[in-house]
């Protein structure tokens, strides 16, 4: 933080402070705490105090709506909630104990009362939380899916869960004591699988003010010589149009993940200079959270072909494909993609029903439809909701997306399958053109002609002005098909 900095000693002070705080509030191990605000110092003490105080995470992401989180509390039952005093209007409570995080000083917070993150690193100053016995089985965290096909569900992620990503991300990655992230992206997301692990190796995070913009990721890079980011692609877009990001030094850059969502491999490989050759990639679900495989910058700066991969398994996840039978598919086929491993959830919250539709005989099913080459990297085609059929012909939506993103007047294109009387659905295009860009369905069709085959082109073509996205910018394509 530019205010400020803290080193691991302390900051384990302070942790183990606030811990006993919540324990104080409510002895019972893996009760429920939610904690919702922005990124800060505040909130990552939070977050590590309900670890080490036995507690489950509930992480609250302010951006969300009001009714959204309501929902979350209602699900989830915390017995507290830490909450920035400017995030306490963003939910109900319910029955829930509030605790003021960040500003802190000062005993009153919005609620009234003096249950603050800074009373509790008074209070219990020197002190070590109570450790409870608990399960590598027992829930660690409950955190909900991104809302990016309708209502989220809760997803129950153990100890044993966390530890196989915390391993995995370590060696993946390379991280070390000398590793320098950025906070840019939300802590409630795949940010907050960084956290413990930078931590762990001796690394460093760094904090941003909030909100975050692109011209101020761009001077952090710089200034604080940052090694590790984790970004979603619309930040990196919006940081390559900022200004040309080559008369920058950013020598230090090692990771610069791509998270929430694909780049498309076009402006991977325009970006990949940019940003010293450091950008990558995982691929995870939050049932089966942030690493199952791993694509290094290495592996797409020698091949172009790659830039479609998400990558290979990493060595703690194995990786099928299957047909709409359950049969395991071969090599250059495409079929759903399901994982058997240490990282797979326990199951939804309260859904025995979904749970049991997701994972099966120890294998978790995605909704993903990918290919598996002989060489182990995983090209991911479609979600299996946003796989079109046109006339008998299956069309995987990113394909086409990808083309449409390719003319230089398109700034972002969804594709959907609308309905259709003779063929079953129509491939349905929403473009979102560039500012100042001179664009018409002529020009896109003349341009989708050059590289798809003709069952594949967009015959509805719908210019906008944005496409709907959660606050994380994971594409909500249900409100399009909702739209038409």
């Amino acid at each position: 933080d530019g205010d400020f900095t803290l080193s691991h000693g302390e900051l384990a002070e302070r942790v183990n402070a606030v811990a006993c705080g919540l324990q104080d509030i409510d002895p019972t191990p893996q009760s429920r705490v939610g904690v919702c605000g922005y990124n800060s110092v505040e909130y990552l003490t939070a977050f590590l105090g309900t670890l080490a105080a036995g507690k489950t995470w509930v992480p609250m992401n302010p951006r969300n709506g009001h009714e959204e989180l309501s929902r979350m509390v209602e699900a989830t039952a915390p017995s507290i909630i830490v909450s920035d005093a400017n995030t306490m209007d963003r939910f109900d409570a319910g029955d829930a104990t509030i605790v003021r995080g960040a500003p802190l000083g000062g005993p009153e917070h919005a609620c009234g009362g003096d249950l603050n993150v800074a009373a509790m690193m008074s209070d219990f100053a020197g002190k070590l939380p109570k450790r409870h016995e608990l399960s590598p089985d027992d829930v660690q965290a409950l955190k909900f899916t991104g809302g990016s096909s309708g209502r989220p569900k809760g997803v129950q992620q153990t100890y044993r869960v966390w530890h196989t990503c915390i391993d995995l991300m370590i060696r993946a990655f390379e991280l070390d004591e000398n590793d320098r992230n950025l906070l840019a992206a939300p802590m409630t997301h795949g940010t907050g699988t960084l956290l413990v692990p930078i931590l762990g190796q001796g690394g460093m995070h760094v904090f941003m003010p909030q909100p975050t913009r692109p011209a101020g990721i761009i001077d952090a890079f710089e200034a604080d010589r940052i090694t590790t980011a984790f970004l979603p692609p619309t930040v990196i877009y919006m940081m390559m149009a900022e200004e040309d990001l080559t008369k920058r030094d950013f020598a230090s850059l090692k990771h610069v993940i791509i998270g929430g969502a694909a780049m498309r491999p076009s402006e991977i490989k325009r970006a990949l200079p940019m940003f010293n050759n450091a950008l990558e990639t995982c691929y995870g679900q939050t049932e089966v959270p942030q690493i199952v495989t791993v694509m290094r910058a290495r592996d797409w700066l020698e091949d172009d072909h790659k830039l479609s991969s998400c990558g290979k398994a990493t060595d703690r996840c194995e990786v099928r494909v299957i047909d709409k039978d359950g049969n395991f598919l071969g090599t250059g086929q495409a079929g759903e993609i399901v994982i058997r491993s240490e990282l797979v959830m326990k199951g939804y919250l309260d859904m025995p029903e979904a749970t049991a539709e997701t994972i099966k005989d120890g294998w978790l099913y995605t909704g993903d439809v990918a290919e598996i080459e002989e060489d182990g990297f995983v090209y991911i085609k479609d979600r299996i909701r946003d796989m079109i059929v046109t006339g008998g012909e299956n069309v995987y939506s990113k394909e086409v997306e990808d083309v449409l993103a390719a003319h230089p007047a398109v700034a972002e294109a969804a594709v959907i399958g609308t309905p259709h009387e003779e063929w079953g659905e129509t491939v349905t295009a929403f473009i979102v053109p560039k500012a100042d860009a001179a664009l018409d369905e002529a020009a896109i069709t003349a341009h989708c002609t050059a590289a798809l085959a003709r069952y594949k082109i967009p015959r509805i073509i719908r210019l906008v002005d944005s496409l709907p996205r959660t606050p994380t910018g994971k594409l909500q394509k249900f409100l399009l098909r909702e739209g038409v």
